[in-house]
Protein backbone atom coordinates (compact mmCIF):
# COMPACT_ATOMS: atom_id res chain seq x y z
CA UNK A 1 0.00 0.00 0.00
CA UNK A 2 1.15 3.84 -0.54
CA UNK A 3 2.10 5.23 2.55
CA UNK A 4 1.34 8.67 2.83
CA UNK A 5 1.79 9.04 6.25
CA UNK A 6 4.73 10.25 6.95
CA UNK A 7 4.32 13.78 5.44
CA UNK A 8 1.11 14.07 7.19
CA UNK A 9 3.22 12.98 10.35
CA UNK A 10 5.95 15.49 9.85
CA UNK A 11 3.54 18.60 8.80
CA UNK A 12 0.62 17.26 11.63
CA UNK A 13 -0.06 20.04 14.19
CA UNK A 14 0.15 18.98 17.58
CA UNK A 15 2.53 21.27 19.55
CA UNK A 16 0.46 24.00 19.98
CA UNK A 17 -1.25 22.11 22.89
CA UNK A 18 0.99 18.49 23.18
CA UNK A 19 4.61 18.29 24.56
CA UNK A 20 7.57 16.55 23.03
CA UNK A 21 7.67 13.88 26.49
CA UNK A 22 10.73 12.59 27.38
CA UNK A 23 12.14 8.84 26.49
CA UNK A 24 13.37 7.72 29.89
CA UNK A 25 15.45 4.80 30.79
CA UNK A 26 14.40 2.26 33.20
CA UNK A 27 16.78 1.37 35.33
CA UNK A 28 15.15 -1.68 37.58
CA UNK A 29 13.20 -2.75 34.88
CA UNK A 30 16.11 -2.94 32.44
CA UNK A 31 18.24 -4.86 35.22
CA UNK A 32 15.86 -7.22 36.08
CA UNK A 33 15.39 -8.42 32.22
CA UNK A 34 18.93 -7.93 31.08
CA UNK A 35 17.58 -5.95 28.42
CA UNK A 36 17.68 -2.27 27.89
CA UNK A 37 14.07 -0.67 28.22
CA UNK A 38 12.86 2.96 27.96
CA UNK A 39 9.61 4.22 28.36
CA UNK A 40 7.83 7.19 25.86
CA UNK A 41 6.03 8.75 28.63
CA UNK A 42 2.96 10.07 27.16
CA UNK A 43 1.47 10.41 30.63
CA UNK A 44 3.14 13.34 31.18
CA UNK A 45 1.19 15.27 28.91
CA UNK A 46 -1.49 18.21 30.11
CA UNK A 47 -4.05 15.79 29.84
CA UNK A 48 -2.05 12.69 30.90
CA UNK A 49 -2.45 10.95 27.90
CA UNK A 50 -1.30 10.43 24.03
CA UNK A 51 -4.93 11.44 23.02
CA UNK A 52 -4.93 14.99 22.35
CA UNK A 53 -2.36 14.85 19.56
CA UNK A 54 -4.84 13.08 17.27
CA UNK A 55 -7.99 15.29 18.31
CA UNK A 56 -5.98 18.31 18.11
CA UNK A 57 -4.63 17.61 14.61
CA UNK A 58 -7.45 16.39 13.43
CA UNK A 59 -9.82 19.43 14.41
CA UNK A 60 -7.28 22.10 13.43
CA UNK A 61 -7.62 21.18 10.00
CA UNK A 62 -10.92 21.35 9.90
CA UNK A 63 -12.48 24.64 7.99
CA UNK A 64 -13.52 27.86 9.77
CA UNK A 65 -16.92 27.32 9.12
CA UNK A 66 -16.68 23.60 10.95
CA UNK A 67 -15.45 24.99 13.75
CA UNK A 68 -17.74 27.10 13.63
CA UNK A 69 -20.58 25.27 13.76
CA UNK A 70 -18.49 23.18 16.98
CA UNK A 71 -17.46 19.08 17.39
CA UNK A 72 -19.06 16.18 18.95
CA UNK A 73 -17.32 12.84 20.26
CA UNK A 74 -18.04 10.00 22.42
CA UNK A 75 -15.62 8.91 25.07
CA UNK A 76 -15.68 7.92 28.36
CA UNK A 77 -11.70 8.95 29.09
CA UNK A 78 -8.80 10.43 27.44
CA UNK A 79 -10.27 11.11 23.81
CA UNK A 80 -12.62 12.76 25.63
CA UNK A 81 -10.17 15.13 27.55
CA UNK A 82 -8.18 15.43 24.33
CA UNK A 83 -11.24 16.71 22.08
CA UNK A 84 -12.33 19.21 25.53
CA UNK A 85 -8.73 20.74 25.28
CA UNK A 86 -8.31 20.98 21.56
CA UNK A 87 -11.57 22.75 21.45
CA UNK A 88 -10.92 25.01 24.43
CA UNK A 89 -7.21 26.25 22.72
CA UNK A 90 -9.15 26.42 18.76
CA UNK A 91 -12.15 28.12 20.97
CA UNK A 92 -14.85 25.88 19.42
CA UNK A 93 -17.99 24.54 20.78
CA UNK A 94 -17.29 20.60 21.88
CA UNK A 95 -19.84 18.34 23.11
CA UNK A 96 -18.86 15.10 24.65
CA UNK A 97 -20.76 12.00 24.66
CA UNK A 98 -20.09 9.78 27.54
CA UNK A 99 -22.00 6.76 29.31
CA UNK A 100 -24.14 7.06 32.42
CA UNK A 101 -21.33 4.81 34.18
CA UNK A 102 -18.53 7.46 33.62
CA UNK A 103 -16.59 7.87 36.87
CA UNK A 104 -17.43 11.74 38.40
CA UNK A 105 -13.71 12.45 38.21
CA UNK A 106 -13.83 11.85 34.22
CA UNK A 107 -16.80 14.00 33.79
CA UNK A 108 -15.52 16.47 35.99
CA UNK A 109 -11.78 16.84 34.12
CA UNK A 110 -13.93 17.30 30.55
CA UNK A 111 -16.31 19.78 31.87
CA UNK A 112 -13.01 21.80 33.15
CA UNK A 113 -12.05 21.77 29.65
CA UNK A 114 -15.38 23.82 29.35
CA UNK A 115 -16.40 21.31 26.76
CA UNK A 116 -20.45 19.85 27.24
CA UNK A 117 -21.20 16.48 28.61
CA UNK A 118 -24.12 14.48 27.70
CA UNK A 119 -24.55 11.88 29.98
CA UNK A 120 -26.19 8.73 27.68
CA UNK A 121 -26.32 4.89 28.21
CA UNK A 122 -24.54 2.22 29.87
CA UNK A 123 -21.46 1.38 27.68
CA UNK A 124 -19.34 3.33 24.83
CA UNK A 125 -21.68 1.78 22.12
CA UNK A 126 -24.57 4.03 23.10
CA UNK A 127 -22.53 6.87 23.64
CA UNK A 128 -21.42 6.50 20.08
CA UNK A 129 -24.85 5.72 18.37
CA UNK A 130 -26.42 8.80 20.54
CA UNK A 131 -23.22 10.82 19.33
CA UNK A 132 -23.67 10.16 15.39
CA UNK A 133 -27.38 11.30 16.21
CA UNK A 134 -26.49 14.93 17.84
CA UNK A 135 -23.64 15.41 14.97
CA UNK A 136 -26.78 15.25 12.16
CA UNK A 137 -29.11 17.16 14.50
CA UNK A 138 -27.08 19.96 15.28
CA UNK A 139 -24.45 19.86 12.12
CA UNK A 140 -21.70 19.18 14.36
CA UNK A 141 -18.16 17.30 13.03
CA UNK A 142 -17.52 14.32 14.47
CA UNK A 143 -14.03 13.82 15.98
CA UNK A 144 -13.33 9.72 15.72
CA UNK A 145 -10.69 8.64 18.59
CA UNK A 146 -8.82 6.52 16.29
CA UNK A 147 -10.62 5.38 12.68
CA UNK A 148 -9.37 8.78 11.21
CA UNK A 149 -6.08 9.65 9.23
CA UNK A 150 -5.92 12.99 10.82
CA UNK A 151 -6.04 11.21 13.98
CA UNK A 152 -3.66 9.14 13.04
CA UNK A 153 -0.88 11.28 11.56
CA UNK A 154 -1.26 13.18 15.28
CA UNK A 155 -0.80 9.85 17.12
CA UNK A 156 2.07 9.55 14.45
CA UNK A 157 4.44 12.28 15.74
CA UNK A 158 5.11 10.30 18.45
CA UNK A 159 7.56 8.24 16.31
CA UNK A 160 8.99 11.04 14.88
CA UNK A 161 10.09 12.21 18.70
CA UNK A 162 11.06 8.82 19.65
CA UNK A 163 13.26 8.26 16.15
CA UNK A 164 14.79 12.17 16.62
CA UNK A 165 15.19 11.19 20.90
CA UNK A 166 17.12 7.80 20.05
CA UNK A 167 18.95 7.08 17.01
CA UNK A 168 21.03 4.50 18.05
CA UNK A 169 19.57 1.08 17.52
CA UNK A 170 16.42 -0.18 18.33
CA UNK A 171 14.89 -3.45 18.59
CA UNK A 172 11.10 -2.86 19.13
CA UNK A 173 8.88 -0.53 19.83
CA UNK A 174 5.82 -1.95 21.81
CA UNK A 175 2.31 0.21 21.80
CA UNK A 176 -1.26 -0.55 23.60
CA UNK A 177 -4.16 -1.24 20.91
CA UNK A 178 -7.48 -0.88 20.95
CA UNK A 179 -9.05 0.70 18.11
CA UNK A 180 -5.65 0.97 16.37
CA UNK A 181 -4.67 4.48 15.92
CA UNK A 182 -1.60 5.11 17.89
CA UNK A 183 0.03 1.70 16.78
CA UNK A 184 -1.05 2.61 12.96
CA UNK A 185 0.71 5.94 13.41
CA UNK A 186 3.63 4.99 14.90
CA UNK A 187 4.02 2.02 12.34
CA UNK A 188 3.26 4.12 9.50
CA UNK A 189 6.56 6.80 10.58
CA UNK A 190 8.61 4.01 11.49
CA UNK A 191 8.57 1.22 8.74
CA UNK A 192 9.14 4.27 6.26
CA UNK A 193 11.95 5.99 8.04
CA UNK A 194 13.70 2.85 10.25
CA UNK A 195 12.23 -0.13 8.84
CA UNK A 196 14.34 -2.62 10.76
CA UNK A 197 12.45 -2.10 14.08
CA UNK A 198 9.93 -3.89 14.99
CA UNK A 199 6.85 -2.46 15.84
CA UNK A 200 4.59 -4.78 18.63
CA UNK A 201 1.04 -4.29 19.79
CA UNK A 202 -0.55 -5.51 23.05
CA UNK A 203 -3.67 -5.91 24.07
CA UNK A 204 -5.35 -7.07 26.96
CA UNK A 205 -6.61 -10.68 26.75
CA UNK A 206 -10.65 -9.88 27.18
CA UNK A 207 -10.03 -6.92 24.56
CA UNK A 208 -7.92 -8.68 21.57
CA UNK A 209 -10.18 -7.43 18.60
CA UNK A 210 -6.61 -6.65 16.74
CA UNK A 211 -4.46 -9.88 16.97
CA UNK A 212 -7.94 -11.70 16.41
CA UNK A 213 -8.92 -9.49 13.59
CA UNK A 214 -5.05 -9.73 12.25
CA UNK A 215 -4.94 -13.29 12.29
CA UNK A 216 -7.96 -13.71 10.61
CA UNK A 217 -7.30 -11.56 7.98
CA UNK A 218 -10.72 -9.47 8.62
CA UNK A 219 -11.91 -6.87 10.81
CA UNK A 220 -13.42 -9.40 13.93
CA UNK A 221 -16.25 -8.11 16.18
CA UNK A 222 -16.07 -9.10 19.43
CA UNK A 223 -19.20 -10.23 20.91
CA UNK A 224 -17.82 -8.36 24.68
CA UNK A 225 -14.58 -6.90 25.82
CA UNK A 226 -12.86 -6.51 29.31
CA UNK A 227 -13.21 -2.92 31.14
CA UNK A 228 -10.15 -3.15 33.28
CA UNK A 229 -7.92 -1.63 30.62
CA UNK A 230 -10.73 0.43 29.39
CA UNK A 231 -8.41 2.91 27.99
CA UNK A 232 -8.23 -0.20 25.04
CA UNK A 233 -11.10 -1.75 25.36
CA UNK A 234 -12.71 -1.78 22.00
CA UNK A 235 -15.00 -4.64 20.48
CA UNK A 236 -13.69 -3.44 16.59
CA UNK A 237 -10.68 -1.85 15.59
CA UNK A 238 -10.90 0.91 12.86
CA UNK A 239 -11.07 0.20 8.73
CA UNK A 240 -7.95 2.71 8.08
CA UNK A 241 -6.04 1.27 11.48
CA UNK A 242 -6.40 -2.63 10.55
CA UNK A 243 -4.98 -1.81 6.74
CA UNK A 244 -2.28 0.36 8.18
CA UNK A 245 -1.78 -2.72 10.94
CA UNK A 246 -1.74 -5.58 8.55
CA UNK A 247 0.60 -3.97 6.60
CA UNK A 248 3.59 -2.48 8.94
CA UNK A 249 2.74 -4.40 12.41
CA UNK A 250 5.38 -7.50 13.26
CA UNK A 251 3.40 -9.39 16.14
CA UNK A 252 0.79 -8.86 18.31
CA UNK A 253 1.31 -9.64 22.04
CA UNK A 254 -2.25 -10.01 24.49
CA UNK A 255 -1.47 -10.19 28.35
CA UNK A 256 -3.89 -11.00 31.42
CA UNK A 257 -5.16 -8.32 33.87
CA UNK A 258 -2.43 -9.73 36.58
CA UNK A 259 0.73 -9.34 34.01
CA UNK A 260 -0.85 -5.45 33.81
CA UNK A 261 -1.36 -4.93 37.11
CA UNK A 262 2.33 -5.72 37.71
CA UNK A 263 3.66 -3.71 35.22
CA UNK A 264 1.48 -0.86 36.63
CA UNK A 265 3.91 -1.53 40.10
CA UNK A 266 6.94 -2.09 37.53
CA UNK A 267 6.67 1.38 36.02
CA UNK A 268 6.21 2.85 39.43
CA UNK A 269 9.32 0.86 41.18
CA UNK A 270 11.44 2.88 38.23
CA UNK A 271 9.06 6.30 38.04
CA UNK A 272 7.02 6.89 41.18
CA UNK A 273 4.33 7.83 38.43
CA UNK A 274 1.11 5.59 38.25
CA UNK A 275 -0.28 4.55 34.81
CA UNK A 276 -3.29 3.45 34.22
CA UNK A 277 -3.83 -0.18 32.88
CA UNK A 278 -3.88 0.68 29.18
CA UNK A 279 -1.07 2.82 30.03
CA UNK A 280 0.85 0.09 30.89
CA UNK A 281 0.34 -2.51 28.00
CA UNK A 282 3.31 -1.54 26.15
CA UNK A 283 5.54 -2.23 29.37
CA UNK A 284 3.19 -5.86 30.47
CA UNK A 285 4.20 -6.84 26.31
CA UNK A 286 7.87 -5.95 26.73
CA UNK A 287 8.06 -8.36 29.42
CA UNK A 288 6.00 -10.95 27.53
CA UNK A 289 8.24 -10.75 24.35
CA UNK A 290 11.21 -11.10 26.01
CA UNK A 291 10.38 -14.32 27.60
CA UNK A 292 9.17 -15.36 24.28
CA UNK A 293 12.28 -14.66 22.26
CA UNK A 294 14.70 -15.36 24.95
CA UNK A 295 16.00 -11.60 24.13
CA UNK A 296 19.47 -10.11 26.03
CA UNK A 297 21.06 -6.66 25.90
CA UNK A 298 18.36 -5.40 23.27
CA UNK A 299 17.20 -1.67 23.44
CA UNK A 300 12.96 -2.47 23.66
CA UNK A 301 10.96 1.17 23.63
CA UNK A 302 7.35 0.99 25.05
CA UNK A 303 4.70 3.54 25.20
CA UNK A 304 3.24 4.85 28.52
CA UNK A 305 -0.19 6.02 27.04
CA UNK A 306 -1.94 7.27 29.66
CA UNK A 307 -1.98 8.06 33.41
CA UNK A 308 -5.97 8.49 33.93
CA UNK A 309 -6.10 6.08 36.30
CA UNK A 310 -9.08 5.54 38.38
CA UNK A 311 -7.95 5.59 42.44
CA UNK A 312 -10.36 3.02 43.90
CA UNK A 313 -8.58 0.66 41.31
CA UNK A 314 -5.26 0.99 42.91
CA UNK A 315 -6.65 -2.00 45.98
CA UNK A 316 -7.30 -4.28 42.89
CA UNK A 317 -3.73 -3.52 41.49
CA UNK A 318 -1.77 -4.09 44.26
CA UNK A 319 -3.39 -6.94 45.71
CA UNK A 320 -2.96 -8.82 42.05
CA UNK A 321 0.96 -7.49 41.06
CA UNK A 322 2.91 -9.39 43.03
CA UNK A 323 0.50 -12.59 41.36
CA UNK A 324 1.08 -10.87 38.02
CA UNK A 325 4.72 -10.64 38.38
CA UNK A 326 4.71 -14.48 39.83
CA UNK A 327 6.45 -13.06 42.77
CA UNK A 328 3.24 -14.47 45.55
CA UNK A 329 2.28 -17.37 45.30
CA UNK A 330 -1.27 -18.77 46.93
CA UNK A 331 -1.23 -22.69 48.46
CA UNK A 332 -3.83 -24.14 50.19
CA UNK A 333 -1.92 -26.29 52.98
CA UNK A 334 -3.28 -29.41 55.06
CA UNK A 335 -1.56 -29.86 58.43
CA UNK A 336 -1.56 -32.10 61.42
CA UNK A 337 -4.03 -30.56 63.49
CA UNK A 338 -1.41 -31.16 66.73
CA UNK A 339 0.65 -28.60 68.97
CA UNK A 340 3.98 -27.49 67.09
CA UNK A 341 2.54 -28.80 63.49
CA UNK A 342 2.27 -25.10 62.17
CA UNK A 343 5.51 -23.55 63.37
CA UNK A 344 6.59 -26.85 61.45
CA UNK A 345 5.40 -25.95 58.37
CA UNK A 346 6.97 -22.25 59.07
CA UNK A 347 10.17 -23.58 58.72
CA UNK A 348 9.95 -25.60 55.83
CA UNK A 349 9.25 -22.46 54.55
CA UNK A 350 12.56 -21.37 55.28
CA UNK A 351 13.08 -17.18 55.20
CA UNK A 352 10.35 -16.19 52.56
CA UNK A 353 7.94 -13.37 53.80
CA UNK A 354 3.99 -15.03 54.51
CA UNK A 355 2.00 -12.51 52.68
CA UNK A 356 -1.04 -13.83 54.40
CA UNK A 357 -2.66 -16.38 56.36
CA UNK A 358 -5.87 -17.79 56.85
CA UNK A 359 -6.49 -20.84 58.95
CA UNK A 360 -10.04 -22.78 60.14
CA UNK A 361 -9.97 -25.59 62.54
CA UNK A 362 -11.72 -28.55 60.72
CA UNK A 363 -11.67 -31.67 62.65
CA UNK A 364 -9.66 -33.20 65.41
CA UNK A 365 -7.26 -34.55 62.72
CA UNK A 366 -6.06 -31.98 60.47
CA UNK A 367 -6.39 -28.05 59.64
CA UNK A 368 -6.79 -26.39 56.38
CA UNK A 369 -4.35 -22.97 55.80
CA UNK A 370 -4.66 -20.62 53.09
CA UNK A 371 -1.13 -18.66 52.93
CA UNK A 372 -0.11 -16.75 50.42
CA UNK A 373 3.81 -16.75 49.85
CA UNK A 374 6.52 -14.47 48.33
CA UNK A 375 8.48 -15.87 45.71
CA UNK A 376 11.25 -15.12 43.05
CA UNK A 377 9.55 -17.06 40.17
CA UNK A 378 6.79 -20.22 39.62
CA UNK A 379 9.75 -22.64 39.65
CA UNK A 380 10.00 -21.56 43.31
CA UNK A 381 6.56 -22.18 43.90
CA UNK A 382 6.92 -25.75 42.33
CA UNK A 383 9.83 -26.33 44.34
CA UNK A 384 8.10 -25.67 47.45
CA UNK A 385 4.98 -27.17 46.55
CA UNK A 386 7.25 -30.81 46.39
CA UNK A 387 8.92 -30.01 49.54
CA UNK A 388 6.06 -29.64 51.49
CA UNK A 389 4.32 -32.82 49.99
CA UNK A 390 7.65 -34.81 50.80
CA UNK A 391 7.40 -33.29 54.50
CA UNK A 392 3.87 -35.15 54.66
CA UNK A 393 1.82 -32.16 53.85
CA UNK A 394 -0.64 -31.93 51.09
CA UNK A 395 -0.43 -28.47 48.97
CA UNK A 396 -2.20 -27.23 45.94
CA UNK A 397 -1.37 -24.24 44.14
CA UNK A 398 -4.35 -21.48 44.20
CA UNK A 399 -2.18 -19.07 42.56
CA UNK A 400 -4.02 -19.16 39.54
CA UNK A 401 -7.41 -19.98 41.10
CA UNK A 402 -9.77 -17.10 39.83
CA UNK A 403 -12.14 -18.24 43.26
CA UNK A 404 -9.22 -17.96 45.54
CA UNK A 405 -7.75 -15.23 44.75
CA UNK A 406 -11.08 -13.05 44.12
CA UNK A 407 -13.44 -14.34 46.93
CA UNK A 408 -11.57 -17.35 49.35
CA UNK A 409 -9.10 -15.38 50.84
CA UNK A 410 -11.18 -12.73 51.68
CA UNK A 411 -14.31 -14.78 53.67
CA UNK A 412 -14.99 -15.40 56.89
CA UNK A 413 -16.46 -18.36 57.81
CA UNK A 414 -15.68 -22.08 57.18
CA UNK A 415 -17.16 -25.84 56.61
CA UNK A 416 -21.22 -25.51 57.04
CA UNK A 417 -22.17 -29.25 57.17
CA UNK A 418 -25.67 -28.00 57.87
CA UNK A 419 -25.97 -26.56 54.66
CA UNK A 420 -27.18 -29.77 52.84
CA UNK A 421 -27.45 -29.89 48.99
CA UNK A 422 -25.07 -26.84 48.58
CA UNK A 423 -24.09 -25.51 44.86
CA UNK A 424 -21.58 -23.13 44.66
CA UNK A 425 -21.52 -20.55 41.69
CA UNK A 426 -19.58 -17.70 40.20
CA UNK A 427 -20.97 -14.96 38.95
CA UNK A 428 -19.81 -11.13 37.08
CA UNK A 429 -21.75 -8.47 35.93
CA UNK A 430 -21.06 -5.03 34.81
CA UNK A 431 -19.95 -2.87 37.93
CA UNK A 432 -21.59 0.52 38.23
CA UNK A 433 -24.27 1.77 40.68
CA UNK A 434 -26.69 -0.21 41.44
CA UNK A 435 -25.52 -3.16 40.25
CA UNK A 436 -25.19 -5.62 43.11
CA UNK A 437 -29.39 -4.68 44.28
CA UNK A 438 -29.84 -5.96 40.49
CA UNK A 439 -28.16 -8.96 40.67
CA UNK A 440 -29.69 -9.73 43.55
CA UNK A 441 -33.39 -8.87 42.55
CA UNK A 442 -32.66 -11.24 39.84
CA UNK A 443 -31.21 -13.96 42.09
CA UNK A 444 -34.46 -14.03 43.91
CA UNK A 445 -35.91 -17.43 44.16
CA UNK A 446 -37.33 -19.96 46.18
CA UNK A 447 -33.73 -21.85 46.75
CA UNK A 448 -31.94 -20.71 49.97
CA UNK A 449 -29.10 -19.05 49.72
CA UNK A 450 -26.44 -20.50 51.98
CA UNK A 451 -23.28 -18.49 50.49
CA UNK A 452 -22.82 -15.10 49.80
CA UNK A 453 -19.22 -13.31 48.87
CA UNK A 454 -19.22 -9.69 47.39
CA UNK A 455 -16.24 -7.33 46.89
CA UNK A 456 -15.62 -4.21 45.01
CA UNK A 457 -12.64 -4.42 43.75
CA UNK A 458 -12.33 -1.15 41.47
CA UNK A 459 -12.13 -3.59 38.42
CA UNK A 460 -14.37 -3.71 35.75
CA UNK A 461 -16.69 -6.02 36.56
CA UNK A 462 -18.78 -7.48 39.91
CA UNK A 463 -17.69 -10.69 40.73
CA UNK A 464 -19.85 -12.78 43.30
CA UNK A 465 -19.61 -16.07 45.09
CA UNK A 466 -22.84 -17.70 45.71
CA UNK A 467 -23.62 -21.21 47.44
CA UNK A 468 -27.36 -22.25 47.02
CA UNK A 469 -29.41 -25.09 48.29
CA UNK A 470 -30.66 -27.06 45.77
CA UNK A 471 -31.87 -30.69 46.26
CA UNK A 472 -31.00 -33.34 43.50
CA UNK A 473 -34.59 -33.36 42.40
CA UNK A 474 -34.74 -30.00 41.65
CA UNK A 475 -30.88 -29.97 39.92
CA UNK A 476 -32.82 -29.46 36.58
CA UNK A 477 -35.16 -26.77 37.10
CA UNK A 478 -32.01 -25.18 38.70
CA UNK A 479 -29.95 -25.33 36.08
CA UNK A 480 -32.84 -23.44 33.19
CA UNK A 481 -33.06 -21.06 35.98
CA UNK A 482 -29.50 -20.19 35.99
CA UNK A 483 -29.63 -19.93 32.17
CA UNK A 484 -32.38 -17.04 32.31
CA UNK A 485 -30.49 -15.26 34.39
CA UNK A 486 -28.25 -13.44 31.65
CA UNK A 487 -25.09 -13.03 33.60
CA UNK A 488 -21.63 -15.03 32.95
CA UNK A 489 -21.41 -18.20 35.24
CA UNK A 490 -19.05 -20.39 36.51
CA UNK A 491 -19.78 -23.26 38.91
CA UNK A 492 -17.44 -24.18 41.76
CA UNK A 493 -18.75 -26.79 43.65
CA UNK A 494 -15.96 -29.21 42.36
CA UNK A 495 -13.42 -26.76 43.11
CA UNK A 496 -10.70 -28.13 45.67
CA UNK A 497 -10.24 -24.51 47.00
CA UNK A 498 -14.16 -24.49 48.19
CA UNK A 499 -13.63 -28.26 49.17
CA UNK A 500 -11.08 -27.75 51.81
CA UNK A 501 -12.33 -24.10 53.27
CA UNK A 502 -16.16 -23.78 52.57
CA UNK A 503 -17.73 -27.07 51.95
Amino acid sequence: MKNDYPEKIRSARVYEVAEKTPLEYQPNLSARLNNRIMLKREDTQPVFSFKLRGAYNKMAHLSQEALAKGVIAASAGNHAQGVALAAQKLGCRAVIVMPTTTPQIKVDAVQRRGAEVVLYGDSYSDAYVHALELEKSEGLTFVHPYDDPDVIAGQGTIAMEILDQHPEPIEAIFCCVGGGGLIAGIAAYVKAVRPEIKIIGVEAVDADAMTRSLQKGERVMLDQVGLFADGAAVKQVGVHTFALCQAYVDEMIVVDNDSICAAIKDVFEDTRSILEPAGALATAGIKEYIKRHQLSGKTLIGIASGANMNFDRLRFIAERAEIGEKREAVFAVTIPEEPGAFKAFCRLLGNRSITEFNYRYSDAREAHIFVGIAIHDHEEAIKLIENLKSHGLPAIDLTDNEMAKLHLRHLVGGHAPQAEHEVVYRFEFPEKPGALMNFLDTMGHDWNISLFHYRNHGADFGRVLVGIQVPPQEKQEFDAFLKTLGYPYWEETGNPAYRLFLG
